[in-house]
């Protein structure tokens, strides 16, 4: 499980052997099939992008092509024991109904993001005044595809006011874990497990 997207392999060290688990917006199905081979995970997964869908595909994986904004209201209640949502939350039209969706649909939830408070992006803004561009976050303002600009405070409030519980946070600086000491300053990504 080395050779995953940092904030993936934390999450694969901490999906339980035997578990079902959905990954929405799980991409060429990467994670998925680590959780498979390494964990004897039944994975599920669902995604946008009819490439990636096909790459999932064509690594044995159970992908259906589908909308994390629209879609999950098809599962069915406690389907599953993780849902998990990694660099998408920041694309969806509603993430806190997206979350909901996922909680709704499984007892724990994985969300990861990139930090839009990072002192980099903070640096970019106060001396270039220009939307920063970074290796998390490489395309420009008019062509990414992340419409909600969130911060770990920013998610950390959201968490709070719906009442939900976090059982798990980590924090990345460039490849590796940072503590939570300033962590929406220092950290340039975020990954959260959390339950109802």
């Amino acid at each position: 499980m080395s050779d995953l997207r940092p904030d993936l392999a934390i999450i694969a060290a901490n999906v339980a052997p035997g578990s079902r688990v959905l990954d929405v917006g799980c991409g060429d199905g990467a994670l998925m099939a680590a959780l498979r081979d390494a964990r004897n995970v039944d994975a599920r997964g669902l995604e946008l992008n009819p490439a990636n869908v096909a790459s999932a595909v064509g690594r044995g994986l159970s992908v259906v092509q589908g909308d994390a904004d629209t879609d999950l209201l098809y599962y069915p209640d406690a389907s599953f024991d993780y849902a998990i949502l990694s660099q998408t939350l920041q694309t969806t039209r509603r993430p806190d109904t997206v979350v909901e969706d996922l909680l709704r649909i499984a007892g724990q939830a994985f969300v990861s993001f990139p930090n839009f408070a990072h002192w980099r992006g903070r640096l970019s803004l106060l001396w270039g005044g220009r939307m920063p561009v970074t290796r998390l976050l490489p395309e420009k303002w008019y062509d990414t595809p992340n419409i909600h600009h969130l911060t770990i405070d920013d998610f950390r409030a959201l968490v709070k006011e719906r009442g939900w519980t976090i059982d798990g946070q980590w924090f990345l600086k460039g490849d590796r874990q940072t503590g939570d000491a300033n962590a929406n300053l220092f950290a340039e990504h975020a990954v959260f497990l959390l339950r109802r």
